[in-house]
């Protein structure tokens, strides 16, 4: 059985600034400031609001991993994150469950360079995986 623990939700947003601003009206704090994914085409800042955390994540070039999905779903919520003890382990678990990995894993600059796998599945769309050894 997996025991993965939620750490964020992910949200596209395509005026990083304005979007961050619009948070913090209603509450939201900073956590972490922008960082620049060079591999992914993004930039992600962490906010957070009564213990929940989201992921600003905007594009800040044509061809970034989530152009596409901002073209289609505008400013929206788009993947839960979920921190992973047993990382191969929890891959292998949720393949069988019907999760297909869209991304191989690799180091995320605005997560410490931890290792994140992206998986799609059929009925609950995107989720993200963090390699935690201490969740």
């Amino acid at each position: 059985m997996l025991n993965l623990k939620i750490h964020h939700i992910g949200y596209l947003v395509r005026k990083k600034d304005a979007a961050r601003a619009a948070f913090e009206d209603l509450g939201y704090r900073v956590r972490a400031d922008w960082v620049r994914d060079e591999s992914r085409g993004i930039d992600i800042s962490f906010i957070e609001k009564d213990g929940t955390c989201i992921e600003l994540v905007s594009p800040y070039r044509k061809d970034s991993d989530v152009s596409g999905l901002l073209q289609r779903m505008k400013n929206a919520p788009y993947h839960i994150c979920y921190l992973s003890a047993h990382f191969p382990e929890d891959l292998s678990a949720l393949r069988e469950m019907g999760y297909l990995p869209i991304t191989e894993k690799a180091p995320a600059p605005a997560l410490e360079n931890r290792n994140v796998v992206f998986l799609l599945h059929p009925a609950l769309g995107m989720i993200e995986v963090i390699d935690d050894p201490e969740a």
